[in-house]
């Protein structure tokens, strides 16, 4: 429920503080006093209007679901709206949207005006429906279908993904298959490009190298007449012995190296090089190619994991399927038996408030999360089309009022019972005092009827140009009474008419 309400500086109001009850609470008062712009301030809190005032602020003991959201919720629910050059909306000390404060608090604040459709929508009448079922019973098929029907919905949207993408996936896998066949095939190792480039050099100067070794070595055929002059010439010939040595090593040497070069095709080389540099100028360096297989064959391997999850969903989501089918066909029969029972509420309370009956049907419907059933509702003879806001907002009213439910929050309305008098009127209030022991209903009226069946009253007037709220004890409710029966100048007959009602209400 809401319990205390605050308001400050918006049109007329300066400032107002209320405080509230559990049950009936009702506003009257003149025409243009301000009912309506107390009414959407109460609302714009919870992100049904745009907030006007400078401050709003409610405190509230709804239990709200934050986490959902990522919202923190004190014990103690303070909901405020702040209008500077902009308006800003705060739950507790945390700043937030308005459409996210209207998804928090839309379980619990139920606003009720002639553009409202949800109660006539199918979702809303097979709640209706459901309040009827056994509760045990209920409970039980509700949250078996729930929790399967939440995981088999987010498998088939899984499921519906890979589906979109197979197609695209296939040629994706095609394309890996293709790239890492053309890296494997060349199977590059680290180093070995320059290596290649390397022996190319040495197998493009083979001949010419071999050339000049057996030039150099006609050196050797004057070794001896080099060391016999060194004799005459009594000099020590140790370090020619030596350069002659080193040069024999180095041609021999060398001689090894062209000999091991023989082994290799330059044809088969220059090829290998072809293939390694294709890698280089794809990747940039045989190590990038290489990174590159790693990372290629990681996608291509989820890709095929991939397929197998799509079997997996594709069989799981047809084991849920025939389970859900199954639950919402008993949920289906157990709906079938109070149907009727339900329709018989509905138009108890229509035929209260002097508006044709319905008809309540269940349809069969593809599975949704209500099962396989669709309400639907028809009137007798008219359509909702053609009912005015008055007629319309009484049928939502009787609906409301059909069902068996407990502790659903707070119901705003808004001059619901506008265009009406005498018996209509006194129906309309009795079906809000009923619904005000499932509800905290707020409610705008004209009526003498409605005003005194109230569990709060509050009287909103206007003196110097400035509305005022004020909760009205019980001398002052038979004189506010007394002014809707009769008008500005109050009768006698007026004031015992609302002493008789307030006997009566009490």
């Amino acid at each position: 429920m809401i319990e205390r309400f605050y308001m400050r500086e918006n049109l007329s109001f300066k400032e107002v503080a209320l405080e509230f009850e559990k049950g009936l609470i009702v506003f009257t008062g003149p025409s243009g006093a301000g009912k309506s712009v107390l009414m959407n301030s109460l609302l714009a809190l919870f992100g049904f209007k745009v907030a006007e005032a400078k401050l709003t602020e409610a405190v509230c003991d709804f239990k709200l679901d934050g986490e959902r959201f990522g919202i923190e919720i004190e014990d103690e629910v303070i909901v405020r709206a702040v209008k500077k050059e902009k308006v800003r909306y705060f739950l507790g000390q945390q700043s937030v949207p308005r459409k996210l404060l209207k998804k928090l608090f839309s379980p619990y604040i139920h606003y009720l005006h002639s553009k409202e459709k949800e109660l006539l929508e199918s979702k809303r009448l097979l709640e209706i429906i459901d309040s009827y079922i056994s509760l045990p019973e209920l409970r039980k098929l509700r949250a078996k279908y729930g929790n399967i029907f939440k995981k088999w919905k987010s498998g088939k949207i899984a499921l519906q993904e890979l589906l979109k993408k197979e197609k695209e996936l296939t040629e994706r896998k095609e394309f890996l298959k293709f790239e890492i066949e053309r890296i494997t095939s060349v199977a590059p190792k680290i180093g070995e490009y320059e290596e290649l480039m390397q022996l190319k050099k040495e197998l493009s100067k083979k001949e010419k190298i071999a050339s000049h070794i057996l030039e150099a070595e006609e050196i050797f055929k004057f070794e001896e007449a080099v060391i016999q002059t060194l004799n005459l010439l009594e000099v020590d010939s140790n370090f020619f012995d030596e350069t002659m040595n080193r040069l024999r090593e180095l041609f021999y040497s060398e001689r090894m190296k062209l000999q091991e070069l023989e082994e290799f095709d330059p044809k088969e080389v220059l090829e290998r090089i072809e293939q390694l540099a294709t890698l280089k100028r794809r990747y940039g360096s045989i190590e990038s190619a290489l990174e590159a297989l790693k990372i290629k064959e990681k996608e291509l391997e989820k890709l095929e994991n991939l397929e197998r999850e799509k079997e997996r969903l594709e069989e799981e989501v047809f084991k849920m399927e025939a389970q859900l089918n199954s639950l919402a066909y008993e949920l289906h029969l157990a709906r079938k038996k109070v149907v009727k029972e339900v329709e018989e509420k509905i138009n108890q309370y229509l035929v209260e408030l002097h508006l044709p009956k319905i008809t309540l049907t269940l349809a069969t419907t593809p599975l949704g999360e209500s099962g396989i059933d669709r309400a639907e509702l028809y009137l007798n003879n008219a359509t909702v089309k053609e009912m005015s806001s008055g007629e319309l907002n009484r049928l939502k009213l009787s609906i409301l009022a059909a069902s068996k439910k407990e502790g659903l929050g707070v119901l705003i309305l808004d001059e619901i019972d506008a265009n009406v008098s005498g018996k209509e009127a006194m129906a309309v209030a009795k079906i809000l005092k009923k619904l005000s022991k499932q509800y905290q209903v707020f409610a705008i009226s004209h009526q003498a009827q409605l005003a005194s069946l109230a569990n709060q009253h509050f009287l909103i007037t206007k003196e110097n140009n400035l509305s005022i709220a004020k909760e009205l004890n019980y001398n002052e409710r038979i004189a506010e009474i007394a002014r809707i029966i009769s008008g500005e100048r109050v009768s006698q007959e007026a004031i015992l008419y609302a002493k008789q009602l307030l006997k009566e209400a009490s």
